[in-house]
This record gives structure tokens, sequence and C-alpha cells, in this order.
């Protein structure tokens, strides 16, 4: 008999819904929520309105694509923690209420987690064990994978994630939101050692970016009006250079320590086209086996959130519906 899993993600600005069948991907429907960027940023309360609009139709087109019916799914799964309160609940409830008028299992699942287990989706996954450079709009986290079920986080940013580094320089270079993947762009026509920025140093394998804000912002203070699009391009790269710079010196580190040589990156800064090069060129250098999840499973998206499920499915974590979404919540 099949194991048929239907997932909802809803933690921040994408509202997205995954069939899982036996491991596969069948389906995964992602709608986005344009307004934010009128505001230089997302707005919690735009965001839980705009899922409660994008839900219903985005977990129906889900179901017919994966060519199954919702009767027949085996358990319903959805991001309980972390994210944007609003936003996490309009997913829990609506997962909730399905299980309930269908009598099937619940099952939470931590978006982090997640994230790291995106690179489990696509043949050839890594093996376990494997590292794991996780990085997003609002977490970077190295972890230790020794199973599915069994993660380990061996170091993480103390203020800022690489995300938001990405997006804030941006704004200070006068980008738009989200400027991140502009600065992506910027940054392959662009000398990457043109400026220096500072690199914050922290204990083991913790990160820290918001030292690199303030390098940033007090450069451009000193500059003539309109520097910063006279020079773009040096500008994004050099900034660019110095994030993923931060980022694999602590993944080296991390090898050195743990002496585990298969690594993978994950979350939404990951479709970053700099770090995919620089982490595999690394990669080849050091003679790790590197792995790196499809764009598509980069970003928040149900998928992710579908084949965590399906492992927690088959070592029976079962929530019930007394459980509730969690802005922070630790693994």
């Amino acid at each position: 008999m099949s194991l048929s899993i239907l997932a909802i993600e809803s933690s921040c600005d994408e509202t997205s819904a995954a069939v899982c069948v036996d491991g596969k991907i069948l389906s995964n429907i992602i709608a986005t929520q344009a307004i934010h960027a009128e505001y230089g940023g997302v707005v919690p309360e735009l965001a839980s309105r705009a899922h409660i609009q994008n839900i219903v139709p985005v977990v129906d087109t889900a179901i017919k694509k994966a060519n199954i019916s919702l009767a027949n799914v085996n358990a319903i799964a959805f991001t309980q923690a972390p994210g944007l309160l609003g936003s996490l609940l309009v997913g829990t409830q609506f997962a909730k209420s399905i299980a309930l008028a269908l009598a099937k299992p619940l099952i939470a699942v931590h978006h982090m987690q997640a994230h790291v287990l995106a690179n489990l989706i696509i043949e050839p996954a890594p093996q376990f064990p494997f590292l794991c450079l996780t990085v997003s709009g609002g977490h970077t986290q190295i972890v230790l994978a020794h199973s599915p079920l069994n993660l380990e986080v061996l170091g993480e940013t103390i203020d800022d994630a690489a995300g938001e580094a990405f997006d804030k320089t941006a704004k200070l270079l006068g980008l738009p939101y989200p400027g991140g993947p502009l600065v992506d762009k910027y940054a392959q026509s662009g000398n990457p050692h043109a400026f220096k920025f500072a690199q914050s140093q922290v204990p083991e394998l913790n990160f820290s970016f918001s030292g690199l804000k303030t390098s940033v912002l007090y450069f451009l203070q000193k500059q003539p009006p309109n520097f910063a699009a006279a020079h773009m391009n040096d500008l994004c790269a050099s900034i660019q250079y110095t994030i993923i710079t931060m980022l694999l010196h602590k993944l080296q580190l991390a090898v050195k320590q743990t002496g585990v040589k298969r690594l993978c990156i994950a979350g939404g800064v990951s479709a970053n086209k700099g770090l995919r090069h620089a982490f595999e060129t690394l990669g080849k250098e050091k003679g790790w086996e590197t792995f790196i999840p499809p764009f598509e499973y980069c970003t928040d998206n149900a998928a992710m959130i579908a084949i965590t499920a399906y492992y927690k499915y088959r070592a029976n974590q079962f929530s019930d519906l007394s459980i509730s979404p969690s802005a922070r919540a630790s693994w």
C-alpha cells in the first residue's frame, strides 16, 4: 500500500502545497505575494491575509496535479514553526481542519529541518551522515545530519541571517525588495575584490553578519552622491564575496571538526548563483561530495515539508489537534 502525504507550507510569504507518494514528490505548487515589494519587506498582516486567499486554490491545484483524491491521502503535514505567527496560523488551522474532517493523522514539521531534508528529494541524494549549510532570510545554520530525524545544529547566526544581510545591504545600495537576488544578478558582472568589507569573527561555528551591514553603511556614507549607482556591479560582487567567504570558512571548520566530507546547502540563499558556484568549486578542491537542491526546493516550498513528513510518518511521529504554531521553536 502506498503512502501519500499532503503538505502545507505557510511560514512567511509563500503559500505552498505539495503531494508526496512513497517519498516521491508528485506536485509542488507555490503562490508568491508580490505586494510586499511596495513596502520594502514582508508585512505580516498582509502575508496572513494573502495566505487565506491562496491556500484553497493552491491545495486544490496540488491535489489535482498529483492526480490523487484528497480522501485517499494518508496524512496531512504542515509547517508548525518557525515563521510569522499569523502566516503559520493559517496553514496550521487549514491542515487541522482537513485532518479532522477526514479523520487523517496530523504531522507537524519544523521549517529548518525541512530545508535540510530538501536535499533528499532528488536523486542522487546524500548518504548519512552529511553536513548542511542552511542559509535563508531568517536563519543561518550548520547542521550535522545523522539521519533524517536526527539533526544536530553545530552553529548558527548570533544576529542577522545571511539572507537578511543580502537584503539589507541591497537596501543600502538603493535596490528594491527583495534585494538579495538583485545583488546576485549584479555581482555576476562585478569585481569581487573591488571593495573590502568587514568580516565578523565569532567563536566556533557561529555566524555574525551585523558587522558587514555596518561596514557597508559607513563606507557608502563616505562616498559622493550616486556612487552606488555608478559602481553597482562591483559593490554587489564585493558584498556577495564577503558573505560567501564567511559562510564557506565556517563550513570548512565544520568539516575539520567532524571529519564529514559529504556536504549540502539548503534554504532560500542556496539559490544564489555565486554561492552555488563557490560551494561546488570549493568542494572539488577539497575532495568533498557536494549536493545542492534544485531551485524550486531551495526557497520556501511544501515539497520539503512533505519529504520530512514522509520520514516522520514512518517513525510514527504524529501530532494531535492541540498543537499550536510557534514563531520561534527549537528543534
